[in-house]
């Protein structure tokens, strides 16, 4: 029975968002004809644990500060339920943060065997650290930047530029300014996945005093911006995949129908209750354009 607690509070839904940003730097050092299984395995799994721990102390946290409420619409949270102790939740922390760290390293010593005293893994380096500090301080501790409608920047720069530069980097040794158009596109739908979560909680967060930017921008605006995270990120990969000359670029008319079914579900549904299950569609949207981008860059 705990162990079906623990993977709840662990927000399974949510975990194929994390691998998208390692998945889509692979492609693009795979399309660069540099590709490493071990680099893959190591970047998915670092970021994995990253996952988890950003959602367990976002747990943590919201209960902290109070924005798990009686007016919260989404799925009953661990600490708040009662389900999970807070000192089980603490515990439960500091153990990803080490396993973060762990795995990171390990990253590292694959990544850069050949080269351990360069200036690059200490780079590296100050980037996990920057990851799991933006993981856990989402809203978690004091000031946390989650409660400054900061998320969505966060989001965007570790989902997006971070994680999808920083896998095709070690993979190919090499910058390309084009991969920031593929990045980018990662980045946007990954805060949009953060926005439906802000859209359906707007009520709860105004009473608990924690400011998301859907709180700032409110229901209507909130919805346009939704929109335009989706359309943008589109644009970007359309003018990438223009740039590159890619054949078969066409496919990604299919790849982009689910973000926008969910661009236009989110728009036209004004029941919060009813639009918690597109945070999940979102999720899909983001790994089903992956994997079509994936075949695209391949074929």
């Amino acid at each position: 029975m705990k162990i079906k607690l623990w993977l709840s509070a662990f927000r399974l839904r949510t975990l194929p968002l994390a691998c998208t940003s390692i998945g889509m730097g692979a492609a693009l050092a795979w399309y660069q004809l540099s590709f490493s299984w071990s680099i893959l395995i190591g970047a998915a799994l670092t970021t994995l644990f990253l996952q988890i721990l950003s959602n367990l102390a976002n747990d943590y946290g919201d209960y902290q500060n109070g924005a798990d409420n009686e007016h919260r619409v989404g799925p009953a949270r661990a600490v708040h339920s009662g389900s999970i102790s807070i000192k089980e939740m603490k515990t439960a922390i500091v153990i990803f943060i080490l396993l973060s760290l762990i795995s990171g390293c390990g990253l590292l010593y694959v990544s850069f065997k050949e080269q351990p005293f360069s200036w690059l893994p200490v780079l590296f380096f100050i980037l996990g650290l920057a990851s799991i500090a933006a993981a856990v301080k989402y809203t978690a501790g004091k000031n946390p930047y989650g409660y400054k409608g900061l998320g969505d920047v966060f989001v965007f720069l570790f989902f997006g530029w971070v994680g999808v530069c920083g896998t095709f980097f070690l993979m190919t040794r090499e910058w390309e300014w084009n991969v920031l158009l593929p990045a980018t596109t990662i980045g946007l739908f990954s805060a949009a996945v953060l926005n439906v979560n802000n859209i359906r909680d707007i009520e709860a967060d105004r009473k608990a005093g924690k400011k998301t930017l859907a709180l700032r921008l409110g229901p209507v605006h909130a919805r346009w911006y939704h929109i335009c995270l989706i359309v943008g990120g589109i644009t970007c990969t359309a003018l990438f995949v223009t740039l590159e000359n890619i054949e078969f670029s066409w496919l990604l008319v299919f790849a982009f129908m689910p973000a926008l079914w969910n661009a236009f579900k989110v728009y036209t549904i004004r029941e919060s209750e009813r639009i918690d299950p597109f945070l999940k569609q979102m999720v899909f949207s983001s790994l089903t354009f992956l994997l079509f981008f994936i075949l695209v860059v391949c074929l």
